[in-house]
């Protein structure tokens, strides 16, 4: 890899590559899916580098800015092509240029339940059935969220969630997202927590037994107003998400520091020790301290990998 440029569509917890072409299959934390960070190579490729415990990323970031990662086409539950951006122009929306975004089926979905048309093959990825969970995070942040029924564990281990319950099940996904809106409504739980608020989180979780608490208070919340909810189209469930193991080491209670430096330039290098969601806990060669990586930073950046070094911060570890 030294020398090539890649550039960096994010981080996945899936075997499977997301190259044109690929399907993609579910898979529970003991189903062989582990997380990649997937690469584009400069002829085109798209590979996945595995991010498992014990890995060393050593790389720089030769260019500033963000490159577009192209766009995807649904044409059902488990059929999709992810096309590249044939001009490899910047990002101006997100990961995305202004045509990539545009032509994009995936954007189509928050409007599909609001009566927003959408193309026959993601439509048919939308009538599938669909999960509504309620999600907590390392510092006690909760949200309501959705997940297709092909990827309903690993929309939350992508998600770096500490704790998970599924709370319905819904025949298709324009009642799962009438669904979301009602309990953001009526239980004010929100759909997005940020990914730096994650990442700050995991530099003091929360201990597991509180945070297992609230979300089964959470959960057993939306249950109940599920529950009174006339119509049709879901059932009420009670089923718990279950964390991959690479992630216990990250959701600890431990002290542990924000990584020093911005990954948008210089060059880095740190072993990683455990992972939740795209947020590494790793630590940097010649020192014992644990830092916090949100590898999310990372996403439609170029990097080469390399023997390189992160600067060990003159910070001190706290006497409690």
């Amino acid at each position: 890899m030294t020398d090539t440029r890649y550039l960096v569509h994010g981080v996945f917890w899936d075997a499977e590559l997301s190259g044109p072409g690929s399907k993609p299959a579910e898979a529970g934390p003991s189903g062989g899916v582990h997380p990649v960070m997937r690469l584009q190579d400069p002829d085109g490729g798209v590979t996945g580098l595995a991010l498992e415990a014990g890995t060393r990323l050593g790389f720089r970031v030769p260019t500033p800015g963000k490159r577009c990662l192209g766009h995807h086409k649904v044409h059902g539950p488990a059929d999709r092509d992810h096309v590249l951006c044939a001009a490899r122009a910047y990002a101006v929306k997100g990961s995305q240029c202004e045509r990539c975004f545009v032509v994009d089926d995936s954007r189509l979905i928050h409007d599909f339940h609001r009566g927003g048309r959408v193309p026959p093959g993601l439509r048919a990825y939308l009538m599938q059935p669909h999960w509504l969970y309620i999600a907590t995070f390392a510092g006690g942040a909760s949200k309501v969220g959705t997940a297709a029924d092909l990827r309903k564990w690993k929309r939350l281990a992508e998600q770096g969630a500490v704790v998970a319950r599924y709370v319905a099940r819904a025949d298709d996904g324009r009642v799962v997202r009438l669904l979301e809106d009602m309990v953001t409504r009526d239980a004010g739980l929100p759909q997005q927590i940020r990914s730096a608020a994650k990442a700050a989180a995991l530099t003091g979780p929360v201990p597991a037994v509180g945070l297992d608490t609230l979300n089964s208070r959470l959960a057993g919340g939306v249950r109940e107003l599920l529950a009174g909810v006339g119509g049709g189209g879901f059932e009420v469930v009670d089923e718990p998400w279950i964390r991959p193991g690479l992630s216990d080491a990250a959701c600890a209670p431990a002290v542990r520091h924000a990584y020093p430096h911005e990954l948008s330039t210089g060059t880095h290098g740190f072993r990683i020790d455990s992972l939740s969601g795209s947020i590494a806990l790793a630590r940097l060669d010649g020192a014992d301290l644990e830092f916090v990586v949100n590898l999310g930073q990372l996403k439609a950046r170029t990097i080469v990998f390399g023997d390189h070094g992160t600067d060990v911060p003159a910070v001190q570890e706290s006497l409690f």
